[in-house]
């Protein structure tokens, strides 16, 4: 496609950026709009949802039941209270979704990244009688400057979720933030969050996302271009 329509139906404010990050040259641009970066990486963050919230889930299960998220948002439930009053709405909502249809299976699959990232933050870890860290089996222990706790956790998972959301927006992920200067050093720091919380749950990354993940090549190609 000639770069006057590619412009044409994809804005001129939009590919703006990118014909400033390769300095003008209208086939680098093209080239580093199509890079399938942010492809890759939803598929492997999608990877990694899947084995968190499996994990949360097979853990729950052994401690609370095997019922135990729709019975944690009812009457009495360990999110039954003010302090995590929308955790308890959140499960409820999907319950509500599922209708006639509920398994356990489909609420845990109903239930968004977020969610699960909430489960480490202070007041939902306190209601799971703080468990959930024992997931990550592999988790370095502590030290004097960096305490590898709940918190810590939930902070690596909010970096993913927003970096997922800005993914799902159809936001670029290959630029310094707020500049048009292509980089892939952001991509990379957050591609090694997942691998690491991976082998922290004793996971292995490399036969999981086997033929799948290939963000290394694209992330190379582009500081390259």
């Amino acid at each position: 496609m000639k770069y006057n329509k590619f412009v044409e139906i994809l804005s001129k404010a939009r590919i703006n950026r990118y014909l400033k990050a390769t300095k003008g040259d209208t086939k680098k641009a093209m080239t580093l709009y199509r890079l399938k970066l942010s492809q890759e990486f939803f598929t492997v963050i999608s990877c990694f949802e899947i084995a968190l919230r499996n994990k949360i889930d097979k853990h729950c299960i052994l401690n609370f039941g095997n019922d135990w998220l729709r019975n944690a948002a009812q009457k009495n439930g360990i999110f039954d209270n003010q302090n995590t009053i929308i955790t308890k709405r959140n499960i409820n909502v999907a319950v509500q979704k599922l209708g006639v249809s509920y398994t356990h299976n489909k609420l845990i699959a109903e239930l968004g990244f977020g969610f699960w990232r909430y489960l480490f933050a202070q007041k939902q870890y306190k209601a799971t009688d703080r468990i959930l860290l024992q997931i990550f089996p592999l988790k370095p222990k502590s030290t004097p400057t960096i305490q590898y706790n709940q918190n810590y956790v939930f902070n690596q998972l909010a970096k993913i979720n927003k970096f997922r959301n800005r993914i799902a927006h159809h936001e670029p992920i290959c630029f310094i933030s707020n500049k048009a200067v292509k980089d892939s050093s952001n991509a990379r720091i957050h591609y090694e969050t997942i691998l690491q919380l991976f082998q922290w749950m004793n996971i292995n990354e490399s036969e999981l996302l086997y033929g799948i993940d290939h963000i290394d090549r694209y992330c190379t190609q582009l500081d390259n271009l």
